[in-house]
């Protein structure tokens, strides 16, 4: 059943490009092609192809990010923010979402099929970045006959797609909304996927990135969205979720799960592995803790010059991505000159919130895309 104001049935596009002798020339150095983006889209493009906006994922996303896929249960992962009449407006804007490159959602990743093998890359796949990501949107956009983007919007890592956007395409932006998200990870943010990396490699099922004929590293994962999971919430949020709640059913074991906190945590693990693919993982984390904005250089510099509106959103129980790490950023389009906005949603769901706090990031983001917009549905010009 479609809920109110959905988009209704979705569904998933691909587009395939760098193809051979034309490959993708990453960061590294190293050449990927043909490159596979699985998309969706959501309203339609207006005549002057102003009304796009580029909706960014986090680690665990996809490109579904709102509607229902035909004879599946569930919407999309941000299905409170777009729709008719919701944040992302889908009766005035355009929206796209793609799963990103590195990824196992339809995207070309380590699980996809090595041309040269005809098997899957598995650690033969090349390390990406945020930016090699944030290239392969590019040339989505190129596809889509979009000049430029009215906004750019993502938060964790897809805050961090949408900061490259900013530095690497400003010219290609109207604005952008970082939401949850840093210049560069802290050494605790790389610490916590460190830990997650190694559960997975040391499973014993993992054989160095080869399982796809085997059952794969299923524990290994499974720990590692546990420890992730953990850093999503907060301590209040734990708390009254949770508090010290034993399970009505436990099995016969010592060690088994006595609270309904670990209940929950296994529960999120084992349902994680089912969609997603442990090498993935491992190299979107560590594209994540690579990532550093303006390259070692002060953001401020880096963005001057750049004219595109700037929305910075935070929460104030975001341990994993601090309020902190965003004031920064805010600081920094400040300095540069930019137009920028610093937002911090008194939430209690901690990192999570970026998902589940609808209400306060629609009032924000509907006023903020109104006023980037305005000069178009006022005049019905818009300069590209």
């Amino acid at each position: 059943m479609e809920k109110k104001n959905s988009v209704g049935i979705i569904e998933t596009k691909y587009f395939t490009f760098a193809q051979a002798p034309n490959q993708l020339v990453l960061e590294s150095g190293e050449k990927l092609g043909p490159i596979t983006l699985a998309y969706e889209t959501y309203g339609a493009l207006n005549t002057e192809r102003s009304n796009a906006v580029l909706l960014l994922h986090a680690l665990s996303g996809d490109a579904h990010v709102a509607g229902i896929h035909k004879g599946e249960q569930g919407s999309g992962w941000w299905d409170s923010m777009v729709g008719p009449g919701k944040a992302f407006d889908t009766e005035k804007y355009f929206v796209i979402c793609s799963n990103i490159l590195g990824g196992c959602q339809g995207s070309t990743g380590p699980s996809s099929t090595n041309p040269k093998t005809s098997k899957p890359y598995a650690l033969d796949f090349p390390l990406v970045s945020i930016g090699d990501m944030v290239e392969c949107q590019r040339h989505l956009i190129d596809y889509l006959g979009i000049k430029k983007l009215l906004a750019v919007v993502g938060g964790s890592m897809g805050g961090m797609q949408a900061l490259a956007w900013l530095v690497r395409y400003p010219a290609r932006i109207k604005s952008a909304i970082p939401i949850a998200t840093a210049v560069r990870h802290s050494p605790q943010q790389i610490a916590f996927d460190e830990v997650g990396r190694q559960a997975i490699m040391a499973d014993p099922a993992w054989h160095e990135g080869n399982y796809y004929t085997g059952p794969g590293p299923a524990k290994g994962l499974a720990v590692a969205r546990m420890i992730g999971h953990i850093t999503y919430m907060s301590d209040t949020s734990m708390a009254e979720k949770f508090g010290r709640q034993k399970r009505n059913k436990v099995r016969p074991f010592k060690f088994t799960a006595d609270f309904e906190v670990e209940g929950y945590l296994q529960y999120r693990g084992d349902n994680f592995v089912k969609r997603f693919d442990a090498n993935s993982y491992l190299y979107i984390t560590k594209a994540m803790d690579n990532f550093d904005a303006s390259d070692g250089k002060p953001l401020h510099e880096v963005l001057k010059g750049t004219e595109a509106k700037v929305l910075v959103v935070a929460f104030k129980s975001d341990w994993l991505y601090p309020a902190y790490q965003s004031k920064e950023i805010a600081k920094a389009c400040k300095l540069a000159g930019l137009q920028a906005t610093y937002c911090e949603i008194n939430s209690t769901y901690g990192h999570d919130a970026f998902l589940l706090e609808a209400k306060g990031e629609t009032h924000l983001i509907k006023h903020f895309l109104k006023k980037v917009f305005y000069e178009y549905e006022v005049t019905g010009t818009y300069e590209i």
